[in-house]
């Protein structure tokens, strides 16, 4: 485990892109997370302040890589905004170390510093993904399902 001033984010530049892309999960975890390159193409199509682009790094090293929304429509019709997790991408060879936890909650952070209340995620259901992560930093199963996967709601009061 690091320590907290060692550990920071960056947003993602000229300077650290290679860094970035070059962070790839556990081949078992390949299914549940995009590449980052997938995701650093998915944050240029949005509108300007939806996606929230950012490298984990601790000291120099590059750890992990994570991808916030900050009110997206959700239902895609204007009538419901929702803020969280896009994507968490933890180097194989750093996971174990709190570089996920450390992650939720600068996203919990950034949300509430826009004056959200809540953190959104969602994951794939099947062995090998993240819902006992998510389960055990506090999150709650909605109930609801979004491009087949489980949504999960943290209350950030």
């Amino acid at each position: 485990m690091t320590t907290a001033s060692a550990l920071h984010l960056e947003e993602i530049t000229p300077r650290n892109f290679a860094a970035a892309t070059g962070i790839k999960v556990r081949p078992e975890q390949e299914f549940a997370v995009s590449p980052v390159m997938q995701s650093l193409a998915e944050a240029y199509v949005h509108p300007a302040g939806v996606a929230w682009p950012r490298l984990m790094v601790d000291g120099d090293r590059p750890v992990g890589f994570l991808m916030a929304f900050f009110d997206i429509d959700w239902a895609a019709d204007g009538t419901l905004f929702r803020s969280g997790l896009w994507r968490l991408n933890i180097a194989a060879g750093e996971q174990g170390r709190g570089y996920g936890r450390f992650a939720v909650e600068s996203v919990a952070e950034e949300i509430r510093r826009r004056g959200g209340k809540q953190l959104y995620v969602t994951w794939h259901p099947e062995p090998n993904g993240p819902e006992e992560f998510y389960l055990k930093l506090g999150f709650r199963i909605t109930g609801e399902q979004s491009e087949g996967e489980t949504v999960g709601v943290l209350e950030l009061d």
